[in-house]
């Protein structure tokens, strides 16, 4: 592995990206949902291929949140729980990514979606070191003990 593959940092970043994107959708007058789809998918996919980078596994090259879930459980079994979802954004990702007569995806596929991929970083998260560089990206999981809370201060 290459030092540059090694930086688990960048994937999580790049990941924080896809879930920024979903962020401007949703507040967005028109949601294009299989965007939406798509970039949950995507999210979910660099923070998988994170976790393993960061457990020196070098991540297969496949969009397949199975595959990539599998090297995870591997090194920690709990990861298992998000095999569910895995399997729903894998799925809806591909169907997503050309245009059919059979399958365009709406707010039903996408919230739910969008929810599967902010598990799936809720629990990467938990489970490696925080990043040195904030990312910026959607807010803190709410089970984050180390997540500011800006309603909280007394500032004077």
């Amino acid at each position: 592995m290459s030092a540059t593959e090694t930086n688990y940092e960048s994937w999580l970043a790049k990941a924080e990206h896809d879930l920024l994107n979903i962020e401007n959708n949703l507040a967005a007058a028109e949601i294009t949902w299989d965007t939406v789809c798509f970039h949950a998918q995507q999210a979910a996919e660099k923070l998988l291929k994170a976790f393993l980078i960061f457990h020196r596994q070098t991540p297969p090259r496949t969009h397949d949140l199975i595959v990539l879930l599998t090297g995870c459980v591997e090194i920690e079994e709990e990861l298992r729980l998000l095999e569910s979802d895995c399997r729903q954004l894998t799925y809806h990702a591909v169907s997503v990514r050309y245009p059919s007569d059979l399958f365009e995806p709406g707010e039903e596929d996408g919230r739910p979606l969008v929810d599967a991929a902010l598990r799936v970083r809720e629990e990467v998260l938990r489970r490696l070191p925080t990043p040195s560089e904030p990312t910026g990206a959607m807010a803190p999981s709410p089970n984050d003990p180390d997540a500011e809370d800006s309603c909280s201060g007394d500032e004077d």
